[in-house]
């Protein structure tokens, strides 16, 4: 019998309580899980509006430490009800350190691990290294009960390398929890294809399949345009949203099939390490 991994996104647009939205998302989890999701991906930073457009010391106040976040307590228990693989974004608090980080929640409700943001991007509209500090987790994979699962979280998406790396740790699937949209600093740039394919060509060059869950909706004239999709291990966008729509997107796929395609691809066959070194 093929194995099989059913892979959900979810795109909404977040108010700024935090309760509100985790029943929100709760429900889209619940719509996913009886659709058939094994594994179910909430946008970035969900629990409230993204708060970095600015620097604004409030802001440090909705950090939490992951054991104690109510996102992670009301997941792991909707997690264990529904057999649903979640992974969880939150604003994370250790000691006196700030993280934008993934709590990996297992389908039996069991939160398995911790992934802080690699890559932290600072720009108009994105000032992330005012609120976050660089993760120093490395990049993860997690064997859950459903598959190997391995989570970036926004900016890691444009980086080939984070892609590449989780796949050598045997992910069956790359998530994305995003929350991009408008870039204040010019009116005219729109973001929306090139972000992406940068995405589509980590399906191409690790034949795996690829899901992005990102936020829609104007919070304070800054606008996230959504365009959530699931993308198959060739690249090919089998699922998708536009701009303003919320819902849920499910796609399944045949691990045994990709299996096969990624060793007669040979991409990892084919890897040059003796040449990368160099590069260090």
């Amino acid at each position: 019998m093929a194995r099989t991994l059913t892979l959900a996104a979810i795109q909404f647009t977040p108010s700024d309580e935090v309760q509100a939205n985790l029943t929100r998302v709760a429900g889209f989890v619940r719509e996913a899980a009886a659709r058939g999701a094994d594994v179910v991906l909430p946008p970035e930073l969900f629990c409230g509006h993204y708060f970095c457009k600015t620097q604004e010391e409030e802001h440090f106040a909705r950090a939490v430490e992951w054991s104690d976040h109510p996102a992670v307590h009301q997941f792991s228990e909707l997690a264990g009800e529904l057999g649903v693989v979640i992974p969880v974004s939150i604003y994370e608090k250790d000691g006196p350190h700030y993280y934008n980080s993934v709590v990996m929640i297992d389908a039996d409700g069991t939160p398995i691990g911790v992934y802080r943001k690699s890559h932290i991007p600072d720009g108009p509209g994105y000032q992330e290294k005012f609120y976050f500090r660089p993760g120093d987790t490395g990049f993860r994979t997690w064997e859950t009960m459903k598959g190997r699962i391995g989570v970036g979280i926004c900016w890691d998406q444009w980086f080939p390398e984070a892609a590449r790396a989780m796949a050598l740790m045997g992910a069956d699937a790359l998530l994305y929890p995003t929350a991009i949209g408008a870039e204040p600093q010019d009116a005219g740039l729109d973001t929306a294809a090139r972000w992406r394919r940068g995405m589509q060509g980590h399906a191409v060059a690790n034949v795996i399949p690829v899901v992005a869950a990102n936020r829609v909706g104007d919070e304070g004239g800054q606008v996230f345009y959504g365009t959530s999709f699931i993308a198959d291990e060739t690249g090919e966008v089998v699922t998708e949203f536009g701009r303003t729509e919320e819902g849920v997107l499910i796609a399944t796929f045949d691990l045994d099939h990709i299996d096969r395609a990624r060793a007669a691809w040979g991409f990892f066959r084919d890897r040059r390490t003796d040449l990368y070194d160099i590069l260090l």
